[in-house]
């Protein structure tokens, strides 16, 4: 009996295109809805304090019904497919509070979300709802830039007793510093789209020309200092 290469590689390769031919899918899905937005003569301010030409919105699909399930029934694929054992979902707050209700809502799993920061009145909750002490927790995230605020999220569940086995998040701007800190972090993420394939759909339909190529790929390059 012996090991079979050939087959390993077929099925990764299958994996591959598969992975490529969803990412395209949901681009497509977020451009026809002007969820992508280009400013270069006036860019947009990120909560980092980051000056960028390029903006992405992906929480506009909750408001048409059909993306909607779609973004769920990705979401839930993935769980499914990477974090299988994941016994809670939790929701970053706020973008990613109704994406990840809807999918604890469709695996039947409990659903916490985490805020910003602590509330300053009441209970003083950082986390609101519950789960037990060492429940596996996957977290559902609508967006990765730096990765601060997501990564600060997964934090506070293990501060809390959770064991985090992963994220899933709707976009990634795959930034080096991103990518590094969920390494250092320990979480495994996983999205259903990101910057290069948003690009390449916008490119192709028109949605964007080949000179604003340019001037994003030299954005992307170093973020923390980009000036038109």
């Amino acid at each position: 009996m012996y090991f079979n290469w050939f087959a390993l590689f077929l099925h990764e390769e299958n994996e591959m295109k598969y992975m490529d031919t969803s990412k395209k899918a949901f681009a497509s899905k977020l451009l026809a809805i002007h969820a992508i937005k280009l400013q270069p003569n006036d860019p947009f301010t990120w909560a980092s304090g980051w000056k960028s030409p390029f903006y992405c919105d992906n929480r506009k699909a909750l408001s048409y019904p059909e993306l909607r399930n779609y973004v769920k029934i990705e979401l839930v694929h993935n769980v499914l497919k990477y974090f299988p054992e994941a016994e809670v979902v939790a929701g970053v707050a706020t973008g990613a509070i109704a994406q990840g209700a809807l999918v604890a809502d469709e695996l039947n799993l409990p659903f916490v979300y985490v805020r910003s920061k602590a509330k300053d009145h009441g209970m003083g909750n950082l986390i609101e709802g519950e789960f037990k002490s060492g429940s596996k927790i996957v977290v559902i995230e609508d967006l990765i830039s730096t990765g601060g605020s997501s990564l600060k999220a997964v934090e506070a569940i293990r501060q809390a007793g959770g064991d985090v086995v992963g994220m899933v998040a709707s976009y990634t701007y795959g930034f080096p510093i991103a990518k590094q800190a969920f390494e250092e972090a320990g979480v495994k993420l996983v999205t259903l789209t990101d910057y290069e394939h948003v690009v390449e759909q916008a490119l192709e339909t028109g949605y964007i020309a080949k000179e604003d190529t340019i001037l994003l790929h030299e954005w992307r390059k170093d973020p923390a200092n980009w000036k038109k």
